[in-house]
């Protein structure tokens, strides 16, 4: 897959060496036309334009959809996760059960509300490690306070992929609490199916900014059909679809996906995502094949490491099975910090999270790329 580098052109793929692909993978050079056919399309059709990026904003929802093995119909979009998961906690009946269960292994913008919710509610954070009894010891913290649980499939600051998900929806579905699945670090880089997963009844959010190429302003939020939550923080959007549900009292709305819309936004976003997913079905650029790909390069970039001489209380791979490994390689080191920045100034790019050292690949990038940055980080280690 290196040949698509040249697709990549304006991200200078070739150039320099990117393993952000956990983080920010490069878009491909398509994805700038598009963009630039946002802002034609509103000089040419004023505001007009709204008919035209709802027709991108359909391809989005069908982009997603694919990726999750779901319909489109049951995608809500939004310009982030925290905008759509914000917008869900506030449909939960938290006056009757004002408990929220999740672990200590969020992505910040969850774990930062968390962090504020607790001030306000019962708020249960469960060890995200070991991560093999996570999802058990998730269910087993459910009471009849819960009005939900809050968790990863796969953890942000290791790629370790969490088991089990569907035995604890299950668990969550015979205590009438509702489950959200953040699979940001999961989508187009480990298949993920609702339906093989035993996610059905579960909520799932993500975006495009990692894995998806989309990059920023293209999250979602699959929302079960025919659920009737209705959220408190509501946009006007959701007062214009076709299948309202008029309320007995109160403010109506459509049920479903239609529920979470929001409000005026900038559909630039989705120009640029749809453009991007156009291409990936152009290049066969399938979840499956991209998995095939990312775990190649992972195993390169960990073999190459484990080969280096270098004593593991300096640096070691976070262990765990080469299986329940997601789309990165993590390095435990104390120099996590000082290695990223180092690195950068060696044309090598990616990023650490606390004491752990990320390193991304993605298919634009080649073995020859992948094997030079982990001989510059040797050199590096051996310095430090």
């Amino acid at each position: 897959m290196t040949s698509l580098s040249a697709h990549y052109s304006r991200f200078r793929v070739s150039e320099r060496v990117l393993l952000t692909g956990h983080s920010h993978q490069a878009w491909p050079d398509i994805a700038f036309a598009a963009q630039q056919q946002a802002w034609l399309d509103a000089a040419e059709f004023v505001d007009d334009k709204w008919d035209l990026a709802e027709c991108k904003a359909a391809e989005v929802r069908a982009g997603f959809a694919r990726l999750l093995g779901t319909s489109d119909g049951e995608i809500a979009l939004g310009q982030n996760t925290h905008e759509l998961v914000t917008r869900w906690i506030s449909a939960l009946p938290l006056r009757d059960r004002p408990s929220l269960i999740t672990t200590t292994g969020e992505f910040h913008s969850l774990r930062r509300q968390m962090d504020r919710l607790a001030e306000e509610l019962d708020v249960v954070k469960i060890a995200a490690t070991p991560v093999e009894t996570l999802a058990e010891r998730l269910a087993a913290a459910i009471s009849d306070r819960t009005a939900a649980v809050l968790t990863s499939s796969v953890l942000f600051e290791t790629a370790q992929i969490v088991s089990g998900l569907g035995d604890l929806a299950s668990a969550c579905a015979r205590r009438g609490v509702r489950l959200l699945v953040d699979a940001y670090h999961h989508l187009n880089v480990v298949p993920f199916d609702i339906t093989a997963m035993g996610l059905q009844h579960a909520f799932v959010t993500g975006g495009g900014y990692k894995y998806c190429q989309l990059g920023e302003g293209n999250a979602f939020l699959r929302v079960p059909s025919g659920d009737d939550l209705r959220p408190v923080l509501t946009g006007w959007f959701a007062e214009f679809d076709d299948k309202q549900v008029t309320a007995s009292t109160g403010v109506s709305y459509p049920t479903g996906a239609a529920a979470f819309k929001g409000a005026t936004y900038d559909p630039t976003s989705h120009y640029r995502a749809a453009a991007v997913f156009r291409f990936h079905e152009q290049q066969g650029m399938t979840a499956e094949r991209l998995h095939a790909i990312n775990q190649a390069q992972v195993r390169l970039l960990k073999r190459t490491f484990e080969r280096l001489p270098i004593h593991p209380d300096t640096a070691h791979v976070v262990e765990m099975p080469d299986d329940r490994r997601g789309g990165f390689l993590a390095i435990r080191t104390n120099t996590a910090r000082e290695l990223s920045d180092a690195l950068r100034r060696r044309n090598v790019w990616c990023d650490a999270r606390g004491d752990v050292l990320r390193l991304g690949p993605a298919p634009y990038v080649s073995d020859a790329q992948i094997i030079e940055a982990i001989e510059t980080l040797g050199s590096l280690l051996k310095r430090m």
